[in-house]
């Protein structure tokens, strides 16, 4: 199955091939100052699933993740391990925002303490593989 998205502004376009690795959200600190978000719910894929088409910025937030935005309107869009292993995907840029539903949170050791978590699913206070 192909799933297709985009930024706010359409410069960006991508799509996704097959199924995602994991589909969570992840309220560590980093991610929710990457976002500008109370947390980051993405979808992660082989990188060899995703193919992109418009130009990106990207910014090493960790020796381990960059994260790439839309140059034109600024649209965060994607999360890439720097090992080339994996690629997260927001959620909500997907063109049919509902097709993936997170089946984990992660860091919920640092989610903000207003956010309440009662969807039922698999919390984890750091991270897991």
């Amino acid at each position: 199955m192909t799933r297709e998205g985009g930024c706010l502004c359409g410069a960006v376009r991508f799509k996704c091939e097959g199924e995602p690795l994991n589909v969570r959200i992840c309220h560590c600190r980093t991610c929710q100052k990457a976002m500008g978000s109370p947390f980051y719910a993405r979808a992660l894929f082989d990188p060899r699933a995703v193919t992109v088409e418009g130009e990106t910025g990207s910014f090493l937030s960790s020796p381990a993740i960059a994260r790439e935005f839309c140059t034109a309107c600024g649209t965060r869009l994607f999360s890439r391990r720097t090992n080339g292993t994996a690629m997260g995907v927001a959620l909500a840029c997907f063109d049919d925002r509902n097709a993936f539903a997170p089946t984990e949170h992660i860091w919920v050791s640092e989610k903000i303490a207003w956010v309440c978590i009662d969807d039922g699913l698999t919390q984890y206070q750091g991270t897991i593989t």
